[in-house]
């Protein structure tokens, strides 16, 4: 195709999951009502650390910061999914599609680095228990949220800047629910061997060196917890540690699942619903149901503002369940 006759694109496609009827309307429902218990779930956790005192610890800190960025995952991909079952053209701008993706990128990149913290959070408190208020003091963890935020934002500004270098003229059909960054490589007629070499240079090192602090993080936990005599103090120190393990395995299953081959794109909306829609779903019930500390908080505002008493309910809740 010759230059002048190459039209470049800038609005795309999103073909989405389905065009069958019947299927569209299941599909709305089942994704709507993820989505408002995702947004409930976590900006109601953000709400309860932030009125609840005794939850300004580092841990809680971190877990505030990790139920925002996926609020903000879901904010940046759920709305415009469940637009476009009911769209007739399903178009979205490329810039619309550049600011979906930077705070995807952004949201997920803060994950990373929020869950590593996490982690180093639960070593220090099983395994340096005497220092762990000069190691993880609450200005401290303050000054590793911001330097994360400060950290994801250039990495996601990184990416939407090579995105922007590139020309679409081949096609304008995203086949995705959302403007990802591999199926738009697929549409480049510019060679996005840049794009994909920083990919290798700044993506590649942040999943390596946070899954890095994990790793050590549980080894030093686990040779720890078995050291200790106690099986009281192995209990709790398990129970302490069991909701962020899940969260993390579940969070990096889906990210070495979707680190593959760039040309591969079978497996593309299987993983990005599981990792944009459900993990942000589950983060926040992983972390409240198995926390008596949350729960205790929860219930003592429930009980405090007469939500029972407010909302008239027909039949009693017991709270001491």
């Amino acid at each position: 195709m010759s230059k002048e006759n190459q039209s470049l694109t800038t609005e795309f496609i999103l073909i989405g999951f389905t065009d069958q009827p019947v299927m569209k309307i299941l599909l709305f429902l089942v994704f709507v009502a993820i989505y408002l218990i995702t947004m409930v779930g976590n900006l109601g956790l953000v709400a309860l650390i932030f009125i609840e005192r005794r939850l300004y610890t580092p841990m809680y800190i971190f877990l505030g910061n990790l139920a925002l960025m996926d609020s903000c995952c879901s904010c940046a991909i759920t709305p415009k999914m469940l637009e476009d079952f009911f769209s007739k053209d399903r178009m979205i701008s490329l810039y619309e599609c550049m600011a979906q993706f930077y705070f995807l990128c952004f949201a997920e990149t803060s994950d990373c680095f929020l869950l590593a913290a996490m982690a180093y959070d639960r070593y220090v408190a099983i395994c340096n228990p005497l220092q762990y208020h000069t190691m993880m003091s609450k200005k401290l963890c303050i000054h590793m949220a911001i330097g994360i935020f400060i950290t994801s934002n250039l990495h996601s500004m990184i990416h939407v800047g090579l995105l922007l270098r590139l020309t679409f003229c081949r096609s304008n059909q995203i086949d995705h629910f959302f403007c990802d960054i591999l199926p738009l490589y697929r549409l480049s007629c510019t060679d996005p061997y840049i794009n994909e070499l920083m990919i290798y240079i700044f993506s590649m090192p942040i999943q390596i060196i946070t899954i890095a602090i994990v790793f050590v993080s549980y080894i030093c936990i686990i040779s720890t917890i078995f050291k200790m005599k106690s099986k009281e103090g192995r209990g709790k120190a398990f129970s302490t540690c069991a909701s962020h393990f899940l969260s993390v395995s579940i969070f990096y299953i889906c990210l070495l699942m979707y680190i593959r081959p760039f040309e591969e794109g079978d497996k593309d909306i299987p993983v990005a619903v599981f990792y944009t829609i459900v993990i942000p779903l589950l983060n926040p019930f992983i972390y409240s149901l198995r926390n008596k500390e949350v729960l205790s908080a929860l219930k003592k505002h429930m009980r405090n503002n007469n939500i029972v008493k407010k909302l008239r309910l027909p039949w009693k809740i017991d709270f001491d369940l």
